[in-house]
């Protein structure tokens, strides 16, 4: 199975514009689609992740290549990993926001409730708190606020409490016993044709035990100080918070131009070859 489809590859390099010489970063550089295409063109890349698998796939496909280097690093960090790699005044930067086609379909990774694995959900193993944590320990207030507040879930009280009854029982320890158990809440009525039951309250774990909205918020400043004036900063987010958070971003930095008035989605010709890009938003901004 391919590590990972990139959404959105040629809006990202018609805005980028890469060219021989040219320095680029690849803040989540995942399966290293986005970064392949820019290498081809004859720019450096400086790819981030905090995946070592990520990390480790990238050296084996690619052989360490002399105009790409790699970190293994949280993008919080981009403005320090950028100088101590001699990537200043760079001509742009890519966020793939979001999880990675590798971290759904290992189900020992836990992100998945298709396939019965360990609530863990970490993007980085190093990360302390796991999903099994918050599920088995948080009270039902504080479950309640994280699906309604992270997952923008309609019925996150009673999943909470459902979740909170079947504890008591025994503890929540797989991503299909968690995904039951919050299906078994939801109306059948209006559960969605496409989209299943637990996707929300998943993602509002996902982006809590990754730290996934103050990561971004942190790392966006400091794209600013590294761009140079002309370079663009494209980022792809795949839910309304995240996006939200750049459209606000964009608007409020004085040194960035916003390129894309409205977010860029997929063809549908894109949708029909990669389902799961569906819901990716992709908005550039040019330091000014």
């Amino acid at each position: 199975m391919k590590y990972h489809t990139p959404v959105l590859l040629q809006e990202v390099i018609d805005f980028l514009n890469p060219a021989p010489g040219d320095l680029f970063i690849d803040a989540t550089v995942g399966g290293a689609g986005h970064t392949h295409e820019i290498l081809k063109r004859g720019a450096r890349v400086l790819g981030i992740d905090r995946d070592p698998e990520a990390i480790e796939h990238i050296k084996n496909q690619f052989k360490i290549r002399e105009n790409l280097h790699l970190v293994r690093g949280n993008f919080t960090s981009i403005g320090q990993i950028a100088r101590e790699n001699g990537f200043n005044q760079i001509n742009g930067i890519i966020f793939d926001l979001g999880v990675s086609s590798h971290q759904l379909e290992k189900a020992q990774r836990g992100f998945s409730f298709e396939k019965e694995g360990p609530l863990d959900m970490r993007m980085d193993p190093a990360l302390t708190i796991k999903a099994y944590d918050i599920v088995n320990n948080f009270d039902q207030r504080r479950l309640n606020e994280i699906f309604k507040t992270y997952g923008q879930e309609k019925y996150s009280w009673p999943i909470s409490e459902a979740i909170c009854s079947a504890r008591q029982i025994k503890p929540v320890e797989t991503t299909t016993e968690l995904a039951q158990i919050v299906k078994k809440v939801i109306p059948r009525g209006v559960r969605g044709r496409y989209v299943h039951p637990a996707t929300k309250t998943f993602l509002a774990l996902r982006i809590v035990v990754n730290s996934e909205l103050l990561n971004l918020q942190a790392s966006l400043p400091q794209t600013v100080e590294i761009l140079k004036i002309g370079g663009r900063l494209a980022v792809i987010s795949f839910h309304s918070l995240e996006d939200g958070l750049v459209k606000r971003f964009f608007k409020q930095e004085a040194k960035l131009q916003v390129l894309t008035k409205k977010p860029i989605g997929p063809a549908n010709q894109e949708i029909l070859e990669n389902p799961k890009s569906r819901s990716a938003k992709l908005r550039v901004a040019e330091r000014i």
